[in-house]
């Protein structure tokens, strides 16, 4: 009976695995064609206007969200180390939900730590339409689009590195090792790492 019990949890671990493997293959393989965003300026800006680009980095952020604060100075590196080299970054502002949010001990515990300002001009998403196409969930959340003969193609989403608290402490940086490697036009490697941030609220 002992036996036959943990053979049964393995077969659950391994399809739950399987799972888990398929869900990441076929969001790094999804196919985006277009959408639409409105500027400060209230200027429409199309994902389809970057089509000539070598990739374009699309971040959900908050300026009320304790992470995305934490972020600024990272991704206005970020910015300034790739914007040369053909990659176009989108900074999406939307609402969040700190109440449900499952960090919000730990956002709570940094909200008046800042690492500098935000320098990068933030977009609206009407109807929350883009951030439900590309599956946001939290803010910050990074998306590397990269365009493709039909449409642009997700190579990766989540977080922007593996420290979201503390920066000089980072080791592993994803979005920048998914840039070089698309630059470098290797395969992306890293397809999807768990954002840790402010839930998205849905409107």
């Amino acid at each position: 009976m002992l036996f036959r019990r943990i053979s049964i949890i393995a077969a659950a671990a391994l399809l739950f695995c399987t799972v888990a493997v398929s869900v990441a293959k076929a969001q790094e393989g999804r196919t985006v064609t277009d959408f639409s965003l409105t500027s400060p300026t209230n200027a429409t800006v199309t994902l389809s206007s970057y089509a000539s680009n070598k990739a374009v980095v699309v971040v959900f952020v908050n300026p009320n969200c304790a992470f995305s604060k934490l972020y600024q100075s990272r991704l206005n590196a970020l910015t300034a180390a790739y914007s040369g080299k053909g990659v176009q970054f989108l900074f999406i502002n939307v609402p969040i939900n700190l109440e449900a949010t499952a960090d919000a001990t730990d956002a709570d515990k940094l909200k008046m730590k800042s690492t500098g300002s935000d320098d990068y001009p933030y977009l609206t998403d009407p109807g929350q339409k883009v951030s439900g196409l590309l599956g946001a969930t939290k803010t910050p959340e990074a998306f590397v689009l990269q365009p493709a003969e039909n449409g642009f193609v997700v190579r990766y989403k989540g977080a922007i590195d593996d420290n979201a608290q503390v920066e000089a402490y980072t080791k592993e940086h994803y979005v920048a090792q998914v840039l070089d490697n698309i630059l470098a036009g290797k395969a992306a490697g890293v397809t999807d790492k768990r954002a840790a941030g402010c839930l998205i609220k849905r409107m």
